[in-house]
């Protein structure tokens, strides 16, 4: 398992590649805002899902993008 600071360090590359990073600060804005329910929004995005949806999302975002260092698939 990857230090805080690295997952911080990490999730941020990500924001900012996929979303630029005006979207990204508007991204981090909001969610510290807003008083953003992560629980609310799980539940609302992935209880409708069944698992082969959930399988075949993963399977996507895995092909976009590959695994890189050391990082392993169970």
């Amino acid at each position: 398992m990857i230090v805080d600071m690295e997952l911080v360090a990490k999730g941020m590359d990500i924001l900012v590649r996929e979303l630029g990073i005006i979207e990204a600060e508007a991204f981090i804005s909001y969610i510290k805002n807003d008083r953003f329910d992560y629980t609310k929004w799980r539940q609302d995005k992935f209880d409708d899902m069944t698992l082969h949806d959930i399988g075949q999302d993963a399977s996507k975002f895995i092909h976009k993008h590959p695994f890189k260092g050391d990082a392993k698939i169970l």
